[in-house]
């Protein structure tokens, strides 16, 4: 009998969740407490485990609504006969789900999927961050003691954990890259995909999880997403100049220990990867730059000062909405999700000093159009022309070398406002 993989149940008020982006293809094999796939409420967004090993079937389609404790696919053994599709999903425009015809779905005493990814009484219970840090740096997450709710552990105890290990072993620095390395920037794995991957920095003030749209277009690709030093899980590092930002993201980058990538940067995530390229000719494929910081001046200081300071929902609104033409893409469950991620005040203590030193006065004080002359790695900009955050203009600086592709009715995001576009031209180098 086939695993069901149900909508859990992750807050009080939940009555439903968003299926965003499945990180296992179907037919693919997975162990169990490996990343599935990803939710969105209104008021959280998070990943979601496999509850036990098996081959992924029948999953929901991205955007679909699942009601809680209805599946959102199964899991078969390895030669289990898979039965034809549940009618749950045969023929779905988008809507809600049935629970599948086998009288398990209103029970809760199966293998069900957590918001915390195990079942209660695991004996390890990790984030999938943890996890990934443990394996990289041959630590035994058990041996790991955890801080998280009912003592999961989280990102922050394995980093203790290694630190205290290096303690006890010999003087000897830690490889460039290594997690055990204080100050390692955060980096995130797509599960499966094939061919070179694609390395992708998002821009300032956001974070990792800003590329989920566009990963839904490039899921057969194997990503890497950096979090930029003081953004999203990396930590609040102090960055004295630009150069020392590129400097933290090479550091990053050569630890991921790929033979070559394919980069896509986004506004300042943008002018790190041309930085990058500069530096690195030989381990890129292509170069993607989406709304570049560093290629003029000019720059909406107001909004990045807004974004920064805003400590609660209200004050953050109009600003997320400067980034975009459509307004109403910045929805208020969005905005929600955005001002949870940015609740803490030294993060946000961070980014403000981080802008000081890069954008003083109001202007871009790193000039990268030296550096975009000499590149010979394929590059190409993608622009929205109703960008208010950096000038669509800028692109224009450009070598007649380097494809252009501006879009109209699209602002600062195009990533998130024309995902499906901006994927197509990533895939057409990638």
């Amino acid at each position: 009998m086939p695993t069901e993989v149900i909508m859990p149940k992750v807050d009080m008020d939940m009555v439903s969740g968003k299926i965003v982006s499945w990180h296992v293809a179907e037919g693919k094999a997975v162990t169990k407490g490996e990343p599935l796939f990803d939710i969105e409420t209104d008021k959280a967004a998070m990943e979601v485990e496999a509850p036990a090993d098996g081959i992924l079937r029948h999953t929901a389609s991205e955007g679909m609504e699942i009601p809680i404790g209805a599946p959102c696919a199964w899991l078969y053994a390895e030669g289990e006969e898979v039965a034809d599709q549940p009618k749950a999903f045969a023929g779905s425009d988008g809507g809600g789900v049935e629970p599948a015809p086998t009288g398990r779905a209103g029970r809760t005493d199966k293998a069900e999927v957590t918001a915390t990814g195990a079942e209660h009484g695991e004996k390890s219970r990790a984030t999938p961050r943890a996890r990934s840090l443990a394996a990289d740096a041959g630590l035994d997450i058990a041996t790991v003691s955890g801080s998280g709710p009912r003592g999961r552990v989280q990102a922050d105890d394995v980093h203790r954990a290694l630190k205290a290990r290096s303690a006890r072993a010999a003087p000897s620095l830690a490889p460039v890259g290594c997690h055990a390395e204080t100050g390692a920037l955060a980096v995130t794995r797509s599960k499966g995909g094939t061919g070179t991957p694609i390395v992708l920095i998002h821009g300032f003030a956001s974070d990792a999880t800003s590329w989920a749209a566009l990963g839904a277009h490039l899921k057969r690709r194997p990503l890497i997403r950096i979090d930029l030093p003081g953004h999203g899980k990396s930590p609040k590092l102090r960055v004295d100049s630009f150069a020392d930002l590129v400097k933290k993201v090479c550091r990053a980058f050569d630890g991921l220990g790929v033979e070559s990538a394919h980069l896509v940067g986004h506004s300042l995530g943008g002018a790190a990867g041309l930085a990058l390229a500069d530096t690195r000719p030989k381990r890129l494929s292509s170069l993607t730059l989406i709304a570049p910081a560093g290629l003029g001046a000019d720059i909406n200081s107001d909004a990045l000062s807004g974004i920064c300071n805003a400590s609660r929902p209200e004050s953050l609104r109009p600003w997320l909405r400067s980034l975009v033409a459509n307004e109403a893409i910045i929805t208020d469950a969005y905005v929600r999700l955005a001002m949870s991620g940015r609740s803490e005040p030294a993060l946000r203590a961070a980014q403000i000093a981080l802008a000081d030193m890069l954008f003083p006065d109001g202007a871009q004080a790193f000039d990268l159009r030296a550096a975009l002359d000499r590149i010979r790695t394929p590059t190409r900009i993608i622009w929205g022309k109703q960008d208010a955050i950096i000038p669509w203009r800028h692109a224009l600086r450009a070598p007649g070398k380097t494809g252009l592709h501006l879009f109209e009715g699209i602002g600062h995001m195009p990533h998130i406002e024309c995902a499906a576009a901006v994927g197509a031209i990533v895939k057409s180098y990638a």
